[in-house]
């Protein structure tokens, strides 16, 4: 059976970034899995009931998806306001809709404090970026999900197509 890739709604073409624009990104091996059905297109933000555009959210300095998701760390938005658990809600209902879907590996949006896999910023709102998860590429991985960043692209595709061919 295909696999199924759940996929960043933002780098799908839909303009659902926190500034009201999207991240398309277009490849061959993309396009030929969207025909198939194979990708499920999701924004956890959306998902949690953010608006298009939205101020802009960072995960609190020295925390990470991980200490969030322990309730150890919060999102702040840059107006100061907490929207941890609006974050916390969307990254539930992506692993809801990655499981409901059968989905085995994710495509997400580095940097974000939702789909971050490799970076995110580091709570100063300065621009910085540190390694790290959010919140839902963090909770994916904890429940058996493979996750990838935009900037992985080409590890997913061999990673895809070793499981399929072992």
């Amino acid at each position: 059976m295909p696999s199924k890739i759940l996929f960043s709604a933002c780098l799908a073409g839909f303009k659902v970034r926190y500034n009201g624009s999207d991240k398309p990104l277009l490849n061959a091996t993309l396009q030929r899995w969207q025909r198939e059905g194979r990708l499920v297109v999701c924004c956890p933000e959306l998902a949690a009931g953010f608006s298009t555009p939205r101020p802009s959210a960072e995960i609190t300095v020295a925390a990470e998806g991980a200490t969030v998701l322990a309730q150890q760390a919060r999102v702040i938005e840059v107006s100061g306001d907490d929207v941890t658990h609006s974050y916390l809600l969307g990254a539930h209902l992506a692993l809801e809709t990655a499981r409901r879907h059968g989905c085995g590996f994710a495509l997400l949006t580095d940097g974000s404090p939702s789909c971050g896999s490799q970076f995110i910023y580091d709570g100063s709102f300065s621009g910085q970026t540190k390694p790290g998860s959010g919140v839902t590429a963090e909770l994916l991985r904890q429940n058996g999900i493979e996750v990838f960043s935009d900037r992985q692209l080409d590890a997913l595709i061999a990673r895809v197509e070793a499981v399929e061919h072992a």
